[in-house]
């Protein structure tokens, strides 16, 4: 085997073995995602979009009755 082919080998090696550590659950370059509390998700400002928007803190949706909601935060 030539220089050239036993780089490359331990290249596709080292590629190899960083994408399976990447994909571990226990993956070290990622922080572990904390849950939200209650605290946290009342004081949370919540604006509306339309013509005159309004600002209120979210727990003032369920003052007076139910009300369930969903924050996604999407690439791009």
């Amino acid at each position: 085997m030539g220089v050239f082919t036993k780089l490359g080998l331990a290249g596709a090696a080292a590629v190899a073995g960083f994408a399976v550590l990447c994909n571990l659950p226990t993956n070290p370059f990622m922080t572990v995602p904390q849950k939200a509390t209650l605290e946290y998700l009342s004081s949370v400002k919540l604006r509306t979009f339309g013509n005159e928007p309004k600002e209120f803190l979210a727990s003032e949706l369920w003052e007076s009755n139910g009300a369930v909601i969903m924050a996604v935060r999407r690439p791009g």
